[in-house]
């Protein structure tokens, strides 16, 4: 089975506004060379898994819940970017600014505990919301128009009151998120 964990947006005026941002920048595919990320499918990957057995599982589920001792935070949701560059953009963004280190915390909890099902990725963790994916090239200035207009906008703030194992299955049409587990972090 292929898992992830995520952090979900809660608040529904915030991820509305997530959404608004993603139908904006899918303006700038003509061609159809940006795909949006569905709207139930928004969220903030803390840790992809991958593929695994599923004899993993149980053991996936008590490193998740090693995150209830960590307390409710609110994350911010500000900016637009892309990675890995503008120049080559492959994956369109909200970023985390509020609650990153928190995220950080999170992460380096998960890390720890799964090392031994998947090895860590050595790329640092960057907290953020996939909106979009590029397929292929794009022409024109407007997805940099869209991310200069858009680099530091306040999205929203929501709070952080779990965290979730989720299975994807992958689908023509796109993924399907099936969630497995769910930690309530501590309430403050």
């Amino acid at each position: 089975m292929r898992l992830f964990i995520a952090i979900e947006i809660e608040d529904e005026d915030v991820l509305r506004r997530v959404i608004a941002l993603r139908d904006e920048v899918l303006g700038c595919s003509k061609e159809r060379e940006i795909k949006g990320v569905e709207d139930e499918n928004i969220h903030l990957t803390l840790r992809f898994i991958g593929e695994v057995s599923e004899s993993l599982v149980p053991a996936i589920i008590n490193c998740l819940d090693r995150c209830s001792k960590y307390s409710q935070f609110t994350m911010e949701l500000r900016g637009v970017g892309v990675f890995p560059s503008l120049s080559r953009p492959r994956v369109i963004w909200v970023g985390v600014k509020g609650g990153a280190s928190e995220l950080k915390t999170l992460r380096g909890v998960l890390d720890d505990c799964l090392r031994d099902i998947k090895r860590p990725e050595h790329q640092e963790f960057v907290p953020h919301i996939t909106i979009a994916r590029v397929k292929r090239r794009i022409s024109g200035s407007c997805l940099r128009d869209f991310i200069m207009s858009h680099s530091d906008d306040l999205v929203g703030t929501s709070r952080v009151t779990k965290v979730v194992l989720k299975r994807s299955i992958l689908k023509p049409q796109g993924p399907e998120y099936i969630d497995i587990h769910t930690v309530k972090l501590k309430g403050v």
